[in-house]
């Protein structure tokens, strides 16, 4: 929960006390030199603002400009009609998390970061701000009596340094001075390949007051994996919003790129979020996705139902740029459609081997080129309006779901007018959400056809 921010003229001790214990132990006793105020914008990038703590301590309000949600991933900014004058642009309030504070660990100054909820000047939440987006749709539950559960999965490609766009990217060199080679899943040594890196991201998790679950070996040549505990949403996309930023640090600490591209190497499988998902009755702690003979309740069946039916309606938010259908393939460990099944790997949405108790469904479409936030947002609003209607799944699937049809948008602009016809996820999400996200993409996507790649000077030069 946010906090109403702080009085202007605060001492240090007053908000250094509001800090979580895991900041104040990677403290041990130093004093904080700089203080980073940071937001998620639509692409998931921290945008925000760095100052001395002394600063930080002193200040009554800070702000930033509503275009921040406006730029696209080319840095360039889409005309929204509502904000039509770049010139006569509101600011908006931030207000500090303290409880969404971490470390900087890779700082060579002991430098705290702060992630801030966003207001206008009246105090009213920006509704579009990804941020909450998704604590709108957590309220939605809230009132049901109910709490969402979600524990994400992290795939991401480490890689030789790209200086040149034009040029492929690579494995990168291990330990053993060999480029990375696919298809080594689970291999421990394949980790131990990459072990400097893999070091600083446990050093740089534990100074934030981060619990890894699991890191693993995936399938892709130099792709790893990292399961983080379940929990609350928005905690935890706070944790892969700062995760992302962590990764990429500890890999240019060793000399190295981290991407989170949903397909970044052509013969390589894609990384995803699989994002699993289960709802507790916020008055018992118990898991509506299971009965009292512990068998799959009604919500269990309309939560997934919710998923099929308006999944196409969020997948421009799963997978958000032209890259992100690269990697819906055929037996290339993504789905195609929206089929489910039990321990299923080749369907959208797999119920995994577990206790009846810890019952839970697996989205397996979002990739990790997503905002966690959004992400979250969406296949929760999904899983929710199922709930709410009663929905009936289709039968599950039993066998190889990569033999039904190809049923996801096989790009971009199919996905966006998908978003467009689903009126209930329009809704949920937002209206005003909903047209700057699809006027950002379209810029986006307006912008990539406007490159020539090259397949088509390779192909089309000399032989059309």
């Amino acid at each position: 929960m946010s906090n109403s921010g702080f009085s202007k003229g605060s001492g240090e001790a007053e908000w250094i006390n509001k800090l979580p214990n895991a900041f104040h132990q990677w403290l041990a006793g130093r004093r904080v030199d700089d203080v980073e105020c940071i937001v998620s914008d639509f692409a998931g990038i921290a945008r925000g603002k760095a100052m001395p703590a002394r600063k930080f301590a002193k200040s009554e309000r800070m702000f930033l400009p509503v275009s921040i949600f406006f730029q696209t991933i080319t840095g360039d900014y889409a005309e929204i009609e509502e904000f039509d004058n770049p010139w006569m642009e509101k600011d908006l309030v931030l207000i500090p998390d303290f409880e969404a504070s971490t470390a900087v660990p890779w700082s060579a100054d002991v430098t705290l970061q702060v992630i801030h909820d966003i207001e206008d000047q009246d105090g009213r939440p920006v509704s579009f701000a990804p941020r909450n987006v998704l604590k709108h749709i957590v309220d939605l539950y809230k009132a049901e009596g109910w709490q969402p559960v979600v524990a994400p999965e992290l795939e991401f490609y480490l890689t030789k340094p790209n200086a040149n766009p034009d040029n492929p990217i690579e494995p990168p060199i291990g330990r053993t001075g060999r480029q990375g080679v696919g298809r080594q899943a689970y291999s421990m040594s394949a980790v131990e390949e990459y072990g400097t890196v893999i070091d600083d991201i446990y050093d740089f998790a534990e100074a934030q007051g981060f619990e890894i679950d699991t890191i693993i070996q995936e399938g892709g040549a130099g792709q790893i994996e990292i399961n983080l505990q379940h929990g609350d949403p928005v905690k935890l996309a706070d944790q892969v919003f700062l995760y992302k930023r962590t990764i990429r640090e500890a890999a240019l600490r060793n000399g190295c790129f981290a991407t989170f591209m949903a397909k970044p190497m052509q013969d390589q499988p894609g990384s995803a979020m699989h994002i699993h998902q289960s709802v507790v009755d916020v008055k018992t702690g118990h898991n509506i996705f299971n009965d009292e003979n512990d068998e799959a309740s009604q919500h269990f069946y309309s939560f997934l139902a919710g998923q099929q039916q308006h999944m196409p309606g969020v997948i421009s938010i799963l997978a958000p740029y032209v890259n992100s259908y690269r990697r819906f393939v055929s037996d290339d460990a993504a789905p195609i459609n929206l089929e489910w099944g039990r321990d299923n790997r080749s369907a959208g949405f797999r119920v995994p081997v577990s206790e009846a108790k810890n019952r839970r469904i697996e989205n397996r479409v979002a990739g990790m080129d997503c905002n966690p936030y959004l992400a979250l947002a969406a296949s929760l609003a999904c899983g929710y309006l199922g709930m709410k209607a009663g929905l009936k799944p289709r039968e599950q699937v039993t066998f190889e779901a990569y033999s039904l049809p190809h049923s996801l948008p096989r790009g971009l602009q199919e996905a966006l007018d998908r978003f467009d016809e689903d009126l209930a996820i329009r809704e949920i999400l937002g209206e005003g959400f909903h047209g700057i996200y699809k006027t950002i993409k379209q810029h986006e996507l307006q912008e990539f056809q406007r490159v020539i790649s090259p397949w088509e000077r390779d192909h089309l030069l000399l032989n059309v």
